[in-house]
């Protein structure tokens, strides 16, 4: 079985993927492929599109690489990086998928999609609590918003709340978000 998780910044993607890896699921990011083949850590793969210059794995050279390789291989082609990287495990949970090309390989392929979403104001406190490094250039919620709004016109991510097979409103505990994940996962085992 192959899930992927959608949804914006900091709406819950990670931490539903990790549900899944507590399931037995192998989780991987689409972003994975795109900073193994910066960093060169390639050992994973039976097959690469190419390798680009070794390079640092900035938000904008990752943005960059992807853009770049789904205009000369597919706009799946992470998705099949990301498979292939996981091609060892049974099921696998993708997080960060970012376009109707990357949703339909994963349904092609007899996967589930699920959109995550949560409300701006509460997904910037979640980004300023977790520090991740990739964030460290927003300061406040003008800055969240500006990369929210140039993510959106990048990839159009609320529209792919419409070819998600499950919706997850992320906006209360921990607890809560694991009772949904559960209820989805009892779902999908019972259709396959």
């Amino acid at each position: 079985m192959i899930i992927g998780v959608v949804g914006k910044i900091a709406a819950g993607k990670t931490t539903v993927a990790k549900f899944f890896e507590e399931k037995g699921f192998c989780r991987v990011s689409c972003s994975e492929p795109l900073i193994d083949l910066l960093t060169h850590n390639v050992s994973d793969y039976s097959w690469i599109p190419e390798l680009p210059e070794k390079a640092e794995p900035t938000r904008d050279r990752l943005i960059e690489l992807g853009k770049y390789l789904k205009e000369k291989y597919g706009g799946d082609v992470l998705i099949k990086l990301a498979i292939d990287k996981k091609r060892g495990c049974k099921n696998v949970v993708i997080d960060g998928v970012r376009s109707k090309e990357e949703i339909e390989a994963i349904k092609r392929l007899g996967g589930k999609v699920i959109y995550v979403e949560a409300k701006p104001e509460i997904r910037f406190e979640r980004l300023m609590k977790r520090r991740a490094e990739k964030d460290r250039g927003i300061k406040s919620f003008a800055d969240f918003r500006e990369m929210d709004d140039a993510e959106e016109r990048l990839y159009h991510t609320s529209r792919l709340k419409n070819l998600a097979d499950y919706v997850i409103v992320n906006e209360g505990t921990l607890e809560e978000l694991r009772r949904k994940v559960e209820e989805i996962s009892e779902n999908i085992a019972g259709k396959v």
